[in-house]
């Protein structure tokens, strides 16, 4: 491991290739906003050409370019394109009884936290007898994307499908990628059948989304798209944004600890790499205000690292996105992550209450020893779709007002037109907009 001294200068540590570490200077915050711009560059730009052909293909061709596109891509051809009714109930007998109760734990909590979410209407008394209000209504159709791929993700299937059911979405529909022989995951298909969802599509990337966004002769054009995919995915939701609404643009993920001397090197290096493991692109980030932490730390990595079976993950996310920050505070610490806006923020830290406190910018936070990322991954209750690479700045979790839409409500009587009718013709007027102003005025003659 290298670590910087004050001047900038590297100093030799414990030699180590697997995480680096650096003091707490400028070089910090420089180090942070590449891991936040990770997803970034050239290669998006190339990924974007081959979304908009997809994109183009499947609003021209419909199934048949599904078909065609899952056949080049996944190795497969989906016919049929949906997933029988009979094969969700299917998936659900033949999961062991333990993971089923499992997987019925998570759904009672994640449809308990988020029964909470629901606004309500609002209607107010204007002080000239109007009524002004905004009434909450949900869309009528959702599309939920489960990626595929390196892990399977039934607890993506029930972060997405409660939401979208609490709302009262009145037509739900999952789409996800089938290996080459044409097989969604079976504990993706019985989450699903858990949920109650009934169409289920073995379609996955660009061409899941446009067909979502477009509709196609099998698959109906929804109102929102939700879910987290690889750059493909994502980009594709980027570019059908204004004719769906989707959820966020979600990029790789990451955790941020903040650890004091109360933590245990052990317990850092556990939730490190339960985030590490997910992609070679997961960014894992320590600030701590122990030297003795940052130092023992790979060893620990290493030990547990020996007969993991998604070592090469790790590895791979470590070494180009893992960063151990030693700061002078833990008030720097709480500065350093509101800068980077981490996704998941852990606080291994003596009084977490107080720094929780302090953090303006993180889509989730994970309080003391007894609280790992995992929980809150599987089924603590809040949504585990979160804003990763700097978005939880300006964004937040999927939730439940995901798939709501509100109107505004008003309604003048002739006093509130009267006491009004003055200053809507002025402003009207300064605006130059004569049509205005006259269907105001014209209601008094």
């Amino acid at each position: 491991m290298q670590t910087l001294t004050q001047s900038g200068q590297a100093e030799s540590e414990t030699p180590s290739t697997l995480i680096h570490c650096v003091r707490d200077r400028q070089h910090a915050k420089r180090e942070l906003e590449r891991l936040a711009n990770r997803s970034t560059g050239d290669s998006q730009k190339q990924a974007m050409a081959t979304v908009e052909d997809i994109l183009d293909t499947v609003r021209s061709q419909g199934d048949q370019a599904l078909m065609t596109l899952t056949e080049r891509f996944d190795g497969f051809r989906p016919e049929p394109l949906t997933v029988a009714p009979e094969e969700l109930e299917d998936a659900w007998r033949k999961t062991p009884q333990k993971l089923q109760s499992a997987l019925e734990l998570a759904y009672r909590r994640i449809q308990d936290f988020h029964q909470h979410q629901r606004p309500n209407d609002l209607m107010v008394q204007g002080i000239h007898g109007e009524q002004l209000g905004r009434r909450w209504r949900p869309v009528q159709k959702a599309g939920i994307y489960i990626p595929g791929g390196r892990a399977a993700y039934p607890s993506t299937v029930l972060m997405n499908a409660v939401p979208a059911q609490v709302a009262g979405v009145e037509q739900l529909v999952m789409t996800s990628p089938a290996g080459s022989d044409g097989q969604i995951n079976r504990t993706v298909l019985a989450a699903a059948h858990l949920a109650g969802i009934r169409e289920v599509l073995r379609l996955g990337g660009a061409q899941a989304i446009a067909a979502l966004a477009f509709g196609t002769e099998t698959v109906p054009k929804v109102d929102v798209i939700s879910g987290p995919g690889n750059l493909y995915v994502t980009l594709a939701k980027k570019a059908v944004y204004g004719q769906v609404g989707i959820d966020s643009l979600a990029g790789p993920s990451e955790v941020l600890v903040i650890a004091d001397q109360s933590a245990r090197v052990e317990q850092v290096a556990a939730d490190l790499l339960a985030q590490s493991e997910h992609d070679p692109l997961a960014a894992a980030v320590l600030l701590t205000t122990e030297a003795s932490l940052a130092e023992h730390l790979p060893s620990h990595l290493e030990a547990q690292l020996k007969g993991h079976p998604r070592e090469q993950i790790c590895r791979a996310s470590l070494s180009n996105w893992g960063l151990v920050v030693i700061c002078e505070s833990l008030e720097r610490c709480a500065q350093l992550s509101d800068h980077f806006a981490p996704e998941h923020l852990e606080l291994l830290v003596e009084h977490p209450h107080a720094i929780a406190d302090c953090i303006k910018n993180a889509g989730a936070i994970f309080i003391g020893p007894w609280t790992p990322e995992a929980v809150g991954d599987y089924l603590a209750g809040p949504n585990h779709t979160l804003p990763t690479c700097g978005t939880a700045r300006f964004s937040g979790a999927l939730s439940v007002e995901t798939f709501l839409r509100h109107t505004s409500l008003i309604e003048f009587n002739r006093s509130a037109l009267e006491a009004t009718a003055n200053a809507v013709r002025e402003l009207a007027s300064s605006e130059g907009l004569h049509s205005h102003a006259e269907s105001v005025r014209i209601r008094f003659e």
